[in-house]
C-alpha cells in the first residue's frame, strides 16, 4: 500500500505533534502508511480543499470531518 501524498505537508503532523513524536508516528502509521482514505484531514482536503481543513482536526475526528464536509 502507498503512503499518503500529503504527509509531508501535513500541518497537523509538522506542527501540532512535533512534541510527541511516538503519538505521531503512531498515527502516521495507522493514518499516512496504511488506511489515508480514512484520515479526517485527508477527507476534508480531498472533498473540499486544504484551506478548509481546521488546524485541530485529528486523523480520528471522521465525524467532526463528515460535518465540515456537508456544511461546505
Amino acid at each position: 500500500m502507498t503512503n499518503c501524498e500529503l504527509t509531508d505537508k501535513c500541518v497537523f503532523f509538522n506542527g501540532h505533534m512535533a512534541n510527541m513524536p511516538s503519538t505521531a508516528d503512531m498515527l502516521k502509521q495507522m493514518y499516512c502508511q496504511k488506511d489515508f482514505d480514512k484520515c479526517a484531514r485527508y477527507m476534508v482536503v480531498k472533498a473540499i480543499g486544504r484551506e478548509k481543513v481546521p488546524l485541530d482536526l485529528f486523523p480520528n475526528q471522521t465525524e467532526k470531518a463528515t460535518t465540515i464536509i456537508q456544511a461546505k
